[in-house]
């Protein structure tokens, strides 16, 4: 199997105008940014640098969303549990469906790591061939956490 070089990528890239969507503001005038730095062959994975000026916002997720939080903060609520205020080196998880209800005081800028869901009919002769393929290989790709890599992984 031919292999791929690893392509490295710098968070102090150009950002282009990303407007946020206007029904979604409930107060203020945030103006976002953001620039793609990675995507994936199949289209299904991208990951982008973003940032936003102080406002109050809506947010529907219509992917899935790691966010790494590089600079400012944000306080952000779902609806499910008290607001959490993220900053510098936090982690956060939003799955496709989330709605979530931004605060940003002053700054925020982050790396977006996004991911297109598709159908659990779709993807489960993928994950099915993936399993099978590790038991007939012998190889064991469970990691602490009970997380998977290769085909199938989520």
């Amino acid at each position: 199997m031919k292999t791929k070089p690893m392509i490295p990528s710098v968070t102090t890239v150009e950002l282009a105008p990303a407007p946020i969507e206007p029904s979604w503001i409930r107060e203020g005038n945030p103006m976002a940014r953001n620039a793609t730095l990675s995507s994936g062959a199949d289209g299904m994975a991208s990951t982008l640098i973003w940032d936003c000026t102080a406002g109050k916002f809506e947010w529907i997720y219509d992917i899935d969303e790691t966010i790494y939080f590089l600079e400012g903060s944000a306080t952000i609520s779902d609806g499910h549990g008290p607001a959490k205020t993220f900053g510098p080196g936090d982690v956060l998880f939003l799955p496709r469906g989330a709605v979530c209800h931004w605060h940003v005081e002053t700054y925020v800028r982050k790396v977006a790591f996004c991911r297109k869901t598709q159908p659990w009919l779709m993807t489960f002769p993928l994950r099915a061939f993936g399993k099978i393929k590790r038991i007939l290989t012998g190889k064991n790709t469970a990691k602490p956490g009970g997380f998977q890599v290769g085909l199938g992984a989520a």
